[in-house]
C-alpha cells in the first residue's frame, strides 16, 4: 500500500533514538521529507544520516530541539518550514522515565518536574507549534506517543503514568478541537518497547543498555507472563502503527487511543 508521504513534512521529537529512531526510518522508507527534533546531536545526525541512505526519494535532516522549551520548538517549526514548506505531520515521541523507577514518596521533585517537562510540556509546545502551520491550510496529522501507564497506572511510575494519561486526555480534546479543519490527532500506547541493538539507542534513554540480545533468562521468562503474544516489542512494531495512523489512509481515525502492546493491558 503507497500510505502517500512523498513530498509530505514530518516532524519527529525525540528521533534519535528506540521509538522514535524506527519512526524517522519508517516514514523515511515511504520518501517522507523528516525532521529529526532533538537534543542529543550525537546520536540524531547518525540517524538523519541512516534514514538518507534508504534511498526513499525524501531528505531528513535534524533540527536541535528543546522540547521543553517554546522558544527552541519554534524555531523548529520555522526551520522545518523554510525547508519543506509546510508542516504535514507530527510525531510527539519525546518521552522521559526515571531509571531505576522510583517510588513517589522517594522520589525528588526535580525527578517530577522533568517528567512534566518532557512528557507532557513537550506535547503542549510541540502541538501547539505545529497547529500555527497546519490550522491555516486545513491538513494535518498529529501522533502523539502515550504509554500504557497513562492507560492502567503502573507501580513506581506514578509522574510518568500521570504525564503519559494527560496525553491521552490531550489528544482526545485537541481532536475535538481541530477535527473541523481536517487535522487528524491520535495517540499511540506502547507497552515495553527493547531496541534490538545498543546503537539504536541514545544516550540520554531510560533504555540505555537493555536490548533484545542482552535479555537476560529471567526476563525472557517474565515476557511471556506479560505478554500473550510471548514477546516484549520491537520499536518498528509500535513505527508501524504510527506510519499508518498519520496517513491518509487513517483519515478516518481521530481522537483515538491505540495500543500496541502484545496484549499487555488485557491481563
Amino acid at each position: 500500500m503507497d500510505l502517500g508521504y512523498k513530498g509530505k513534512a514530518v516532524i519527529v521529537t525525540g528521533g534519535s533514538s528506540n521509538i522514535n529512531r524506527a519512526n524517522v526510518l519508517a516514514f523515511a522508507r515511504e520518501g517522507a521529507n523528516v525532521v529529526i527534533a532533538d537534543i542529543d546531536d550525537k546520536q540524531a545526525p547518525k540517524v538523519a544520516a541512516e534514514a538518507n541512505a534508504l534511498g526513499g526519494g525524501g531528505k531528513t535532516i535534524f533540527v536541535k530541539t528543546d522540547v521543553a522549551k517554546v522558544e527552541s520548538v519554534d524555531a523548529m517549526v520555522k526551520e522545518t518550514v523554510q525547508e519543506f514548506g509546510k508542516v504535514d505531520v507530527l510525531v510527539n515521541g519525546v518521552g522521559w522515565l526515571d531509571s531505576p523507577w522510583g517510588l513517589f514518596m522517594e522520589q525528588k521533585r526535580e525527578t517530577w518536574e522533568k517528567m512534566v517537562n518532557l512528557n507532557l510540556w513537550s506535547v503542549f509546545n510541540c502541538t501547539r507549534a505545529a497547529l500555527e502551520q497546519m490550522i491555516p491550510r486545513k491538513y494535518g496529522k498529529i501522533c502523539n506517543i502515550g504509554s500504557e501507564a497513562g492507560r492502567i497506572g503502573e507501580f513506581r511510575q506514578v509522574v510518568y503514568s500521570a504525564c503519559k494519561g494527560g496525553v491521552i486526555s490531550f489528544t482526545k480534546a485537541v481532536a475535538k478541537e481541530v477535527g473541523r479543519y481536517s487535522i487528524n490527532v491520535n495517540c499511540v500506547c506502547p507497552a515495553g518497547v527493547i531496541p534490538e541493538k545498543k546503537e539504536h539507542v541514545s544516550e540520554l534513554s531510560m533504555t540505555q543498555g537493555v536490548t533484545q540480545d542482552t535479555l537476560s533468562e529471567d526476563m525472557k521468562k517474565m515476557q511471556l507472563k506479560l505478554y500473550p503474544i510471548g514477546r516484549v516489542a520491537v520499536p518498528q512494531d509500535v513505527a508501524n502503527t504510527v506510519v499508518y495512523v498519520c496517513s491518509d489512509a487513517a483519515s478516518f481515525i481521530h481522537g483515538q487511543t491505540i495500543s500496541v502492546n502484545g496484549g499487555y493491558s488485557t491481563l
